[in-house]
């Protein structure tokens, strides 16, 4: 029986480099690399080996007839993705065929040139990928250098408590902690205990890998009042992130608005209902454990724009939270395209078939004996209503604007990057100028995840991404662009500076 990739799918391709038959796609070398939102197993040419699963940073590939629950539904969409394509040959006379293989490094480092000495700032995915290929395929000593008091970034402060797979990544990670020529420098940030120049002088390189840690905002009236947060404080709030307190989420509302539809949304729908001594045993923090406890949130509401052919979030989050027992997902049917959408089972509208209907009536507070997840497609918000702390979220509606009965809302459209000290910032796109990772106009500077390109992407899309950058950093090295100067301790004077401050 074949193997099969479910909904904790990462898409960083480790799965590909070790398959023995060329079953798992997209490659990286393939068009739609990058655009799926996971990879798949081929079963007509899967041969049962078993090295998918074994080397899948997090656990998200198992024999096809061993899934159960809601899991056992992505033997049948692994084996969809291959439906309308050509076979991909799985056999080869050669007893090393292998159709695709991570890229190896085409250039090295001269032996008569000093081991560089890159500073990475950043120990989430982006920067982490970068530090795995400066170590393994290169002789550079490399500073990590983060902001917080605990190595992890999106991994450890942007994954959902009940996701432990996709955690699971970080122990990939972490065994570079202790690699013999990384040295770590926790609770440093840029701008505040060193700068951007002085960086620059103590290292050869330096890659800054400092993510989108702001939120967008709505742009409506009524967006600063009491009880209107970004989704980012609660994501912070329940994965117990240091500048978030406590207290930062109200939880006495019985109605939640949620705007956005994407992932991170359907995460802050998902533990805001969640029962939770169910939560107990994950890694969410002890402080919003108790208040989830005397929680009387009733219903959240996610709210989108576009029709359910066109939400945010990926097919295998959707599919998760619609087979939750115990908190049932509710479609709000008031507008008729969005019933004409799941009839037809256009895009990701096939995955609500199943779901109940309802036309709600946003005046009346939720029955408070019961937990629910209600969508609604289709309205834009308009006005955010209240005094001195929010009473409800105005929106368009079929027949005219509709307001919903809410003590909060929460904003969840999207991270944007925010300047570093020191660097170019293009404040339109909120990111960091550059050109494939080399920061445009500083010598010696370089870019890798959502600074770099925008806050696209899961942690797998930053694999990618860190070769790139890698790529152009070891590039202006051999080429002369950026020279290497030998130093006796490159660090040491930086980490005394970092004592000092």
């Amino acid at each position: 029986m074949a193997f099969a990739i479910t909904q904790t799918c990462c898409n960083d391709a480790t799965c590909v480099s070790v398959c023995p038959v060329n079953c798992i796609h997209p490659t990286p070398d393939e068009p739609d690399f990058g655009t799926t939102e996971m990879l798949y197993v081929d079963p007509a040419s899967c041969i049962d080996c078993g090295a998918c699963a074994d080397a899948c940073p997090v656990d998200a590939i198992f024999p096809a007839d061993l899934l159960s629950g809601s899991l056992k539904v992505y033997a049948g969409i692994n084996a969809a993705y291959y439906a309308d394509r050509e076979a991909v040959p799985s056999a080869d006379p050669s007893p090393n065929f292998h159709r695709w293989s991570p890229p190896t490094f085409d250039r090295a480092i001269p032996s008569d040139f000093a081991p560089p000495d890159i500073a990475v700032v950043g120990t989430g995915p982006a920067g982490m990928y970068a530090v795995e290929d400066l170590l393994l395929h290169t002789n550079a000593r490399v500073t990590l250098i983060d902001r917080l008091p605990v190595a992890g970034g999106l991994v450890r402060y942007g994954v959902a408590p009940d996701h432990p797979a996709t955690k699971r990544i970080g122990e990939t990670f972490s065994r570079f902690h202790e690699h013999p020529r990384l040295r770590m420098r926790l609770g440093t940030e840029v701008g505040r205990q060193v700068t951007v120049d002085e960086l620059a002088e103590r290292h050869d390189a330096v890659v800054y890998a400092v993510g989108a840690s702001s939120a967008r905002g709505l742009g409506l009236d009524g967006e600063e009042l009491p009880g209107s947060i970004a989704a980012t404080t609660v994501v912070g709030w329940y994965n117990g992130h240091p500048d978030v307190p406590a207290n930062a989420v109200d939880l006495s509302a019985e109605r939640v608005v949620l705007v956005g539809t994407g992932n991170v949304a359907l995460d802050v729908a998902r533990i805001l209902t969640a029962d939770p001594d169910d939560l107990s045993a994950t890694t969410i923090a002890p402080h919003a454990l108790e208040r989830l406890r005397t929680s009387k949130i009733r219903e959240v509401v996610l709210l989108a724009r576009r029709g359910p052919e066109d939400a945010a979030c990926t097919s295998p989050e959707l599919l998760a939270l619609a087979g939750r027992v115990g908190v049932p997902l509710v479609v709000d049917d008031a507008d008729p395209r969005t019933a004409a959408a799941i009839d037809a089972g256009t895009g990701k509208a096939t995955l609500l078939r199943e779901l109940g209907r309802e036309t709600v009536d946003w005046t009346a507070q939720p029955v408070a004996d019961s937990r629910r997840i209600v969508l609604r497609f289709h309205s834009t918000p308009t006005e955010i209503i209240g005094d001195t702390h929010v009473r409800g979220l105005r929106v368009t509606g079929r027949d005219g604007p509709v307001e919903i009965a809410a003590g909060q809302v929460v904003r969840a459209v999207g991270y944007r990057g925010v300047p570093v000290p020191g660097l170019p910032f293009d404040d339109a796109r909120g990111t960091i100028p550059n050109t494939a990772g080399r920061v445009d106009g500083l010598s010696g500077a370089y870019v890798v995840g959502w600074i770099k390109r925008g806050p696209s992407g899961g942690i797998g899309a930053n694999r990618t991404c860190a070769r790139e950058t890698v790529a152009t950093l070891l590039g202006d090295i051999t080429s002369g662009r950026l020279p290497v100067r030998a130093r006796r301790s490159p660090v040491a004077a930086l980490a005394a500076r970092f004592r000092r401050r």
